[in-house]
C-alpha cells in the first residue's frame, strides 16, 4: 500500500474531518505512522492569520495589576472546567472557540499558535481556526453565536463585562453553562496576560521588537509572572474555599446562588 499517495501526509488532506480525528487518535494503527512524526506534522501544518504571525505591536497591553487579578481567578475557573468535564455541559470544541476569540481579541501569538495545536487536535480545520483568529465569524454556530461574542467582549474589557452582557449569557444558557463559559474566558484571558509580553519578547529575540515595547515590560512581566502566580493561586484557592464568586463585572460583582443572580454595586 502506498501511503503516500492514498492518504498523503504533507500536506494534510483531512484538516476538520472525522478522519483526521480518528487518525490522531490512534495514530500508526492504519498507517504505521509514529506518534511523533503526526506531532510533528501537525506543528508544521499549523497556520495562523499573517496579521498574527507578523506582529510588531501589541494589541492589548497589561499591567501587573491586571495579571495578579486574572491570575487569583484561576483556581475557581479550574474547578469550574473540572466541572464540566464531568457533566459534559459544554463540549470541548466550544470551549477551544470561546478561547480562540478571547485570544483574536488580545492578540496573542503565542497562544494563538498554541491554541491552533490544540484545535487541530480536536479535529477543527485551518480555515475554522483563522476564521476565528480574525474575528470574521464566518464559522460561528448560531446556538453559540452568543457565547462567542461575549467571550470577545469579556476580552475587550478587559477581563470586567458590563452586566447586562452577563445576564444575557444566564438567559442563554442557564447559569450553570454560564459558569463554564466564564471559567474558560477567564483562563485564556489569564494566559494571554503572560503570552503577550513573552511573544513580544520571543519577536524582539527575531530582530523585530513590539514598537510600543520595551525590554524591560517583556522580561519584567515573565519574571513577575513566575513570582506572582504561586501567591495567586494560594489567594484563589483561599477565595474558593471560603465561597467568593468568580463573577467579576464592571463596577461591581455577582454573587450567584442556585438559579438566581444578584448583582452588587461596589461602593
Amino acid at each position: 500500500m502506498n501511503v503516500q499517495s492514498s492518504c498523503p501526509i504533507l500536506p494534510y488532506p483531512l484538516a476538520g474531518s472525522s478522519d483526521r480525528k480518528n487518525l490522531f487518535q490512534s495514530p500508526g494503527t492504519i498507517f504505521n505512522i509514529s506518534p511523533a512524526k503526526i506531532k510533528a506534522e501537525m506543528i508544521k501544518n499549523i497556520k495562523i492569520p499573517d496579521i498574527i504571525s507578523s506582529r510588531t505591536e501589541y494589541k492589548k497591553k497589561f499591567s501587573l495589576c491586571e495579571m495578579y487579578r486574572a491570575f487569583v481567578l484561576i483556581p475557581g475557573a479550574a474547578a469550574e472546567m473540572i466541572n464540566n468535564k464531568r457533566k459534559k455541559l459544554i463540549d470541548k470544541d466550544f470551549t477551544e472557540r470561546l478561547q480562540l476569540a478571547v485570544t483574536e481579541v488580545n492578540g496573542c501569538a503565542a497562544c494563538s499558535y498554541a491554541h491552533t495545536y490544540l484545535a487541530l487536535k480536536q479535529g477543527m480545520s485551518n480555515a475554522e481556526i483563522n476564521s476565528f483568529l480574525s474575528g470574521d465569524g464566518n464559522f460561528f454556530k448560531p446556538e453559540e453565536a452568543k457565547a462567542i461574542y461575549f467571550a470577545q467582549h469579556f476580552a475587550d474589557t478587559r477581563g470586567l463585562p458590563k452586566k447586562d452582557a452577563y445576564e444575557s449569557i444566564i438567559n442563554e444558557y442557564g447559569v450553570e453553562k454560564t459558569r463554564i463559559i466564564l471559567a474558560a474566558v477567564q483562563l485564556m484571558t489569564a494566559g494571554n496576560i503572560y503570552g503577550i509580553p513573552y511573544s513580544a519578547l520571543h519577536s524582539r529575540f527575531n530582530g523585530k521588537p513590539y514598537k510600543d515595547s520595551s525590554l524591560i515590560y517583556e522580561l519584567g512581566m515573565q519574571i513577575a509572572g513566575f513570582i506572582l502566580l504561586p501567591m495567586a493561586l494560594f489567594h484563589g484557592i483561599l477565595r474558593t474555599i471560603t465561597g467568593f464568586s468568580n463573577i467579576r463585572l464592571d463596577k461591581g460583582k455577582y454573587s450567584v446562588k442556585n438559579d438566581g443572580v444578584k448583582f452588587y454595586e461596589n461602593s
